[in-house]
């Protein structure tokens, strides 16, 4: 059974429990709140780490779009970051499906090799993977960052399987009674059963391709500054307004654009919250 967390019976219980998770909210909304500030500086108070700016510059909001083009970077990330998310999310549960509910011989084997490819760090499969995309002629494109999702993830099919171990056996056996498919008994019954399950894989998905400098700065900064992504198109901006590489410290734009980006990710937690907090409910039940 999973441990269950008591709240302090006594009033300074619980007003010492009350200052330590607002001590911790504040740490945690400090970056956020020091962003916000300095995204309304103008260009020589940025850095001055005041959260209430000495003098207010609304007009960074309008003057951020003729800058950079942030609207092609946010489309550019959204869209891959959908496709990504919805590629890995249908296909680790697919897999994960696979391994709850068939029986086979090696299957313990084969599922711990598949979880064994999460001890081989990234820097490992890097060169490998850029080989694979340079020969297929897909370098400067999309594809390269979002395309491997098609295969699914080991952690997210390892996330899955525990949800779909969690669903009653005799649904399934039913189903087969009445003439269902494999098929059937993974559409019609364990996704719409999973429900909580796929969304945090999708949200952890989107969150992780939405942030994802790495391989945006490999696959694609070899083309045009509106095929970037946000989180390449905040570097390209950094060091466009660096006085080092001849910009005029202008960095009050990248604040205001850091801050634009963070916005799909507030929106979509936003929506998606209850279907996080169901999924980790259930899954302490299940302790």
């Amino acid at each position: 059974m999973g441990t269950k967390i008591r709240t302090p019976k006594t009033v300074a219980g619980r007003v010492v429990l009350a200052a330590i998770s607002t001590l911790f909210a504040l740490l945690f909304l400090y970056p956020f709140a020091w962003l916000l500030a300095a995204s309304f500086k103008p260009r020589g108070e940025v850095f001055d780490n005041r959260l209430i700016p000495q003098t207010f510059v609304p007009e960074n909001y309008a003057e951020v779009w003729d800058q950079l083009p942030l609207l092609s970077w946010m489309f550019n990330s959204v869209a891959i970051a959908l496709l990504a998310a919805t590629a890995v999310s249908i296909s680790s549960s697919i897999v994960a499906f696979g391994f709850a509910y068939f029986s086979f011989p090696g299957r313990k084997l084969l599922f711990g090799l598949v979880l064994a490819t999460m001890m081989l760090p990234g820097a490992v499969t890097m060169i490998p993977v850029y080989l694979i995309w340079k020969e297929t002629g897909l370098l400067g494109t999309w594809v390269p960052l979002w395309g491997a999702n098609l295969f699914g993830s080991a952690f997210y099919i390892f996330l899955q399987r525990q949800f779909f171990l969690g669903l009653p056996r005799e649904l399934f056996e039913a189903a087969r009674i009445d003439g269902a498919s494999y098929w059937g008994l993974f559409w019609r019954i364990a996704m719409p059963l999973s429900v909580p399950s796929f969304v945090i894989v999708f949200l952890f998905e989107f969150q992780a391709s939405w942030n994802n400098l790495q391989a945006a700065l490999i696959y694609l900064n070899a083309g045009t500054v509106d095929e970037f992504t946000a989180p390449l198109g905040i570097a390209y901006a950094m060091t466009k307004y660096s006085p080092t590489a001849g910009g005029q410290g202008d960095y009050q734009y990248v604040m205001v654009a850091s801050l634009i980006v963070t916005l799909p990710m507030l929106i979509l937690f936003a929506f998606g919250q209850r279907y996080f907090i169901e999924g980790v409910a259930t899954q302490g039940r299940k302790g």
